[in-house]
């Protein structure tokens, strides 16, 4: 193996380190994730208090998932290269504005301007995400990127409920985005003096060279092609679902307020807990079946919501068989990719999300414009297809061998082995 892919680097190093830091990251990732997800109970207040249509306030959730992906594409393959305490600062610090601007935000225009803003530099996460694999190292891969993946999926679900809740109380959807730009702020304190200082080699490609070579490794390795569009077509499902979640629950006969669709953040917690289990499951049985499994129960899911539309149980029932689903294919379709080299696990995981957020924009838009015009069946349709055009791939894929098994990686410079991912 090219000495390269072994030798210590500050970011592999010590090992107290990354028994501290791993759990910290989960922490950083609910805590930031939340921005993408916090506004999703709060677009029928939105529209009221903006005095827009629900198809406009939709735009404020389409333009999160959009600036997320804007954000991977352009942000988080700096990560293999780049000072990471100093990238953490600066991208923590421009959310903290960019929630502010939002909070004071005078009408939907500048709302959706500044939740653009504010999405796109929310992509630490998925800086973390593969930071937490390379410091697991191979054949732990799959449990280091499950427990970032609980934070996130945490984060997602939690966000909605204490959003909702500070709704209620204080009577305004600004007030969330004050509290959103606090906790945010806050991470700047603890989290960049606890990474390491680099990922990967300083200086040896271009900021416009990673951006380049990120088509060459989509057409080089089948897994992330895999791995990217399965999660595309599972992240736009979800993403119909929870962006018109707020409005079906709002509507006659449930009539709820913001503070009820923020509820089932705390009603999928089971939901979240138990998909921490899907990062062991893909270090032992590999990812192609850990994936077909998800995807199986996140159709499920879509189905209960859809059979049982205005009971309360229904839909908590759904949305924790969803929340199982997605999440188990995220850890799973990301544990798959780091298999693939340490001095590219940004890259990879920039084309994995960049994808993954794509699918969620385009169920965004797809879920708002359905419901608007056909109401919660049509909706949910569109989310079915979408996850049945995922279990295609699945299918098509042909149960590829899981990414335990090593293969090579072609890389400027020569032909190296792909790092394996092991078995526990």
């Amino acid at each position: 193996m090219d000495p390269r892919t072994t030798a210590p680097s500050p970011a592999t190093a010590p090992e107290r380190p990354v028994k501290v830091s791993v759990p910290l990251f989960a922490v950083a990732g609910a805590v930031t994730v939340a921005n993408i997800y916090f506004p999703q109970p709060l677009l029928a207040a939105v529209a009221r208090g903006l005095d827009v249509s629900e198809p406009t306030a939709g735009l404020v959730a389409s333009a999160a998932q959009i600036g997320y992906a804007l954000g991977i594409l352009l942000l988080v393959p700096l990560a293999d290269t780049a000072r990471l305490r100093r990238l953490t600062s600066v991208l923590l610090a421009l959310t903290t504005t960019a929630l502010l601007v939002a909070a004071a935000a005078p009408g939907v225009v500048t709302l959706t301007v500044a939740t653009l803003a504010l999405s796109t530099t929310t992509v630490l996460p998925q800086i973390l995400t593969p930071v937490a694999a390379v410091l697991a190292g191979p054949g732990r891969q799959g449990r280091a990127v499950g427990l970032v993946g609980l934070g996130l999926t945490l984060g997602s679900t939690l966000s909605r409920t204490v959003s909702g809740a500070v709704t209620d109380a204080s009577g305004s959807w600004r007030a969330a985005y004050v509290v959103a730009a606090v906790a945010t702020a806050a991470l700047l304190c603890v989290l960049p003096r606890r990474l390491p200082e680099r990922l990967g080699a300083p200086g040896r490609t271009s900021y416009a060279g990673l951006l380049a070579g990120l088509p060459g490794l989509l057409a080089a390795h089948r897994a992330l092609r895999v791995s990217a569009l399965l999660g595309a077509c599972v992240f736009a499902a979800f993403s119909v679902f929870w962006a018109v979640l707020a409005f079906h629950l709002a509507a006659p006969p449930l009539g709820y307020g913001p503070g009820a669709a923020g509820l089932f953040g705390v009603l999928t917690l089971p939901a979240a807990l138990l998909s921490a289990t899907a990062g062991p499951l893909t270090d032992r049985y590999g990812a192609p079946l850990v994936s077909a499994a998800g995807l199986g129960i996140a159709g499920l899911g879509l189905g209960v919501a859809g059979l049982v539309p205005h009971s309360a149980v229904g839909l908590v029932a759904g949305a924790n068989l969803l929340v199982v689903g997605v999440s188990s294919c995220q850890v799973a379709g990301q544990a798959r990719i780091f298999g693939i080299g340490r001095e590219v696990a940004a890259r990879v995981n920039t084309v994995f999300m960049l994808a993954t957020f794509g699918g969620g924009a385009l169920g965004s838009l797809a879920g708002t414009w359905l419901y608007a015009e056909r109401g919660w069946s049509a909706a949910l349709l569109a989310a079915g297809v979408f996850a049945a055009a995922g279990a295609i791939v699945v299918v098509r894929s042909g149960q590829a061998a899981p990414s335990c098994v090593p293969d090579v990686t072609r890389e400027a410079g020569g032909i190296r082995p792909r790092i394996p991912q092991g078995e526990s």
